[in-house]
């Protein structure tokens, strides 16, 4: 039999590391020599002696900052031996690997796809972010030293923070923990109106310090004030449960 289907690009993509790594742009291969997290739902293939189990949120303290924030991953954990493909709607997919304590990622839980367990993640407050953002108030952040792939809507455009750098909430999904983040309303940087006519964009965010910005070319539709996993949308409009949740999380 004889197709293009059969190329070597399509073939299996080998390694004698076991890990994560790409089979291709859309596409993640989990070389599984013990255990890995990932994203529930994801598998769309695996060979071997594999086991799953659902992880809810990642413990208590996660699921009731779940609940609360509506940010978090719904997680599984995968063990054993073999290999796992994961993948979520064909976006693409980029690996990011964590060198250490000073290494921190914030990220849009909707676009984790999957991490090894030597990370450490938790649900944060994203700071300076007010009752006027739709971007969402809380965030994912992952630190310590490890591998962790994630997805976009397309191929995104790392920007350096090294000036004063703005970008789309609903379009930004990840950038270093140690930036400043804040927002700003579009009429007080002249993208309210055009010519008497709207420009569409409500706000913008915005970064400070050093370090980078992942920002996708796609805009994810409003969910309401919280984003995520998608159902913060109430929390999300109940200024009161939005101020106790800011003392409790923290900010980053």
């Amino acid at each position: 039999m004889r197709s293009q289907l059969f190329a070597a690009e399509n073939q299996e993509q080998e390694s004698a590391q076991p890990g994560l790594r790409l089979q291709n742009s859309k596409l993640l291969k989990v070389e599984l020599r013990g255990e890995v997290f990932a994203r529930q739902g994801a598998m769309v293939a695996y060979q071997g002696n594999v086991q799953f189990e659902a992880q809810g949120s990642g413990g208590i303290g996660k699921f009731i900052k779940q609940k609360l924030t509506g940010e978090g991953i719904p997680l599984m954990k995968m063990k054993g031996q073999g290999d796992v493909f994961l993948a979520d709607r064909a976006a693409d997919v980029y690996l990011i690997d964590l060198e250490g304590p000073h290494d921190g990622l914030s990220i849009n839980g909707a676009n984790v796809l999957a991490f090894e367990p030597t990370l450490s993640w938790d649900i944060q407050r994203v700071q300076g972010m007010g009752m006027m953002s739709n971007a969402g108030l809380f965030n994912c952040t992952f630190s310590g030293q490890g591998r962790l792939a994630i997805t976009c809507k397309g191929t995104p455009v790392v920007l350096t923070v090294d000036q004063p750098t703005y970008a789309d909430p609903q379009a930004a999904i990840a950038w270093s923990t140690g930036l400043q983040t804040g927002y700003q309303r579009a009429d007080q940087i002249g993208l309210g109106t055009l010519l008497g006519r709207t420009t569409g964009e409500a706000f913008t965010m915005s970064f400070a310090g050093q370090g980078f910005v992942v920002v996708q070319p796609s805009e994810e539709p409003p969910g309401g004030f919280i984003s995520g996993t998608g159902g913060g949308q109430q929390t999300g409009q109940d200024g009161g449960v939005a101020g106790v949740l800011g003392g409790l999380l923290g900010g980053r």
